[in-house]
């Protein structure tokens, strides 16, 4: 729904001003306002965003399940988008890694933004942490974020996020302001921004963050960096090289002085430079930074390389200093941001979900279902459910200092790991120290860092905060592991003089093999080697895929668990043109993988009509065992209107089902509603599911639908 721009920053406003013609007589010069404020504008702004058509409803949000991609915006042009507003409510480890972020201008294939949802707004890892800054501000604690890199586009631009976890997305609210043109210069540039990463840097050759053919400018950069070992990381340059030239145009004095910090860097926000994590410079320290280069782009004719060496200070096994400025193989990623004449055509496609995380792989351990084996001392344990946003988390309540918890998890294969442990924070929560099996876990070294580096604060938390707040990620250590049970233990050491008490919520254990003990690195790029991620290509053609149906089907038939998931995702983006693979896809409903169980009933309801054997089939996954795909089923259902009426007794059941997610319940208000005058019998389903706060306004809708006999 389009709505009207009600703001504009610093930035935005300037650009916007350069588009408008130049002040005629009589009008306030731009000395004097410099952002044109007083001058009129000859353009209409707009808004798309999540809202619910619906003006009685407050679910104003997507729920994207496990390989789906949303789209956030569909515009035609001539026009800039001007602002995109975000927040998420996820309960999967780094969402913010998993989630994609793409945009496509004028019709591409290709997409010219093409990053993971977090990294874009400045923050690394799959970590929320707050920033304020002239471009990307993230409030609430990181949740709320914000952009305003101004984006042209002459004939259309379309902006997607894909979902590469393996969990639902629960909320998924966005806004997407713009202004429409009714012409452009034909000179103006495109915005791009790219994401890449090494898993670990590779000794002999410094780290790419962009190499890009074309006539443009460079804008900004986001780093992040995990240490792959002890001791200051960031005596590395930065070099520019423009247009072939073999002598960069612009090289640097050390990582850090690339960011506009000096002697390390610690967690600090400005216009155009901050660093939103810093840990330290101990073994497993994380860090991100970003540099905005609005005040001195770089500009390029035909070629720009950008690169940053890997090098800081290193040491002997027996801890003494072998030298301050050596190549190291820490762990990269990074996003690179400019702008460019036409779409960038050649640049590596960014690895695919998991791969992302910063070892590549991650375990997610739910600790409440781990509650009936756990230990306490000085306290009492308890499970609370939905503490935020389908976040269940194990609540101890302890008397006081030295109050301890244990929880059991369990290796399946030995090797150093790095374990994280996702808390909440809250008024009343303590400050606690954790120890991996009676033991601290070793993430800091003692060695010699840095002259005035943040050294962090090792695996000590302070877990008070003004609200209740569930997802903080805290690097607990990188502990050697052998096969079998182990136990971490939360001890609490105080609290914040704030603090009303000293309890402790956890969320989550991860764990996540080192990337140095994986044999190997994982790259940059994904390689279209790969049949899954040749798949996805077919995908990204939208319905252009139709020619390579039967390859597509041929793999959602015989390929791995991969290969199946990729199939499925590519007959979601074809649309209509799938339409011929729906025997497929419903022979897929059947698949061992709850993925491809969802997408492919994502795509038989975006295939067209479905006959009735498909609908029979969709109907008996309304009682799958994973919500996700349950959901999914209701609204394929749905999309068939009043043929629907030969699966309302499944309908009705999964109404009444009992636990039944929330999302679920909505989805199938809404299947319901869609058959009319024919569910009359079904308004008591609907009567009581209109009773739960948040199924409420999907059932009432259903309920004028079905008394009003419209399908």
């Amino acid at each position: 729904m389009a709505r009207l721009l009600r703001c504009s920053p610093l930035a935005v406003a300037a650009f916007l001003a350069g588009l408008a013609p130049s002040p005629a007589a009589g009008q306030i010069p731009t000395s004097v306002d410099p952002l044109g404020l007083t001058r009129l504008r000859d353009f209409e702004a707009f808004r798309s965003s999540s809202d619910n058509p619906d003006p009685a409803s407050n679910d104003d949000s997507k729920r994207p399940i496990a390989g789906e991609t949303t789209v956030l915006a569909d515009l035609q042009g001539p026009g800039v988008v001007t602002h995109m507003w975000i927040t998420v409510a996820d309960n999967e480890y780094a969402w913010p890694r998993l989630l994609r972020l793409r945009i496509y201008y004028d019709g591409s294939p290709i997409p010219s933004v093409d990053v993971p949802l977090g990294d874009f707004f400045g923050v690394g890892h799959g970590m929320e942490r707050n920033l304020t800054s002239l471009m990307v501000r993230d409030a609430s604690s990181g949740r709320a974020r914000n952009e305003y890199w101004p984006m042209p586009f002459k004939r259309s631009v379309k902006i997607t996020v894909t979902n590469e976890g393996r969990r639902r997305v629960q909320n998924l609210y966005y806004h997407v302001d713009w202004a429409k043109y009714e012409s452009l210069p034909d000179s103006v540039p495109y915005f791009h921004a790219r994401y890449r990463q090494a898993l670990p840097t590779h000794i002999g050759e410094p780290y790419e963050i962009l190499h890009v053919h074309g006539r443009g400018h460079y804008v900004g950069t986001v780093l992040s960096v995990v240490q792959n070992q002890p001791g200051w990381f960031g005596e590395g340059d930065d070099h520019f090289y423009v247009d072939g030239k073999v002598v960069p145009n612009i090289e640097g004095t050390g990582t850090e002085d690339y960011f506009n910090d000096a002697w390390s860097l610690r967690v600090a926000n400005g216009p155009y430079t901050g660093v939103t994590v810093a840990d330290g410079t101990g073994l497993g320290s994380r860090m991100t930074a970003y540099r905005w280069h609005v005040q001195d782009p770089i500009p390029f004719r035909t070629e720009l390389r950008f690169d940053m060496e890997h090098a800081g200070w290193t040491f002997e096994a027996n801890g003494a200093v072998r030298s301050a400025f050596e190549e190291r193989e820490d762990l990269f990623s990074s996003v690179a941001f400019w702008y460019q004449e036409g779409i960038a055509t050649d640049q590596p496609e960014p690895p695919y979900g998991y791969a992302r995380l910063p070892h590549g792989n991650a375990t997610q351990i739910e600790v409440e279902r781990r509650a009936g084996d756990a230990t306490v001392d000085g306290g009492t344990l308890e499970v609370q459910k939905e503490v935020f946003w389908g976040k269940d988390i194990l609540f101890f309540r302890a008397d006081g200092p030295g109050a301890r918890v244990s929880v059991p998890f369990d290796v399946a294969a030995p090797g150093r790991y790095e374990l994280v442990a996702s808390m909440g924070q809250a008024p009343d929560y303590g400050t606690y120290t954790v120890l991996v099996d009676g033991r601290a876990p070793g993430a800091g070294t003692g060695l010699e860092h840095e002259p005035g580096a943040n050294t962090g604060t090792g695996p000590t938390f302070d877990n008070y905060h003004t609200e209740l707040y569930v997802g903080e990620d805290r690097v607990v250590g990188w502990p050697t592991l052998m096969v079998g049970r182990h136990t971490v233990t939360f001890v609490c050491t105080g609290k914040n003089t704030a603090s009303t008490g000293y309890n402790l919520g956890l969320d989550a254990l991860v764990l996540a093999r080192v990337a140095s003990e994986m044999g190997g690195s994982l790259r940059d790029s994904a390689s279209a080697s790969v049949p899954a991620d040749h798949l996805r290509t077919i995908g990204a053609l939208g319905p252009y895929g139709e020619t390579y149906l039967g390859e597509v089907t041929t793999a959602l038939a015989r390929g791995g668990q991969d290969e199946r998931e990729a199939a499925a995702w590519a007959l979601t983006q074809m649309e209509k043109a799938a339409g011929p693979a729906q025997p497929d896809m419903v022979r897929a409903l059947s698949d061992d993988d709850y993925v491809v169980r969802g997408l492919v009933a994502l795509g038989l309801r975006d295939s067209g009509p479905l006959n009735d054997d498909a609908i029979d089939a969709l109907a008996d996954h309304l009682t799958d065992v994973e919500d996700g795909v349950r959901m999914v089923a209701a609204w394929a259902i749905a999309a068939q209107g009043p043929r629907a009426l030969r699966v309302l007794p499944q309908l009705t059941r999964a109404g009444r089902a009992q636990p039944q997610d929330p999302q679920v319940q909505r989805a199938v208000a809404d299947a319901i509603g869609a058959i009319g005058s024919e569910a009359l019998h079904a308004l008591p389903v609907l009567e009581d599911l209109a009773r739960i706060p948040r199924v409420r306004w999907n059932a009432e809708a259903a309920i004028k639908r079905v008394k009003a006999g419209g399908g």
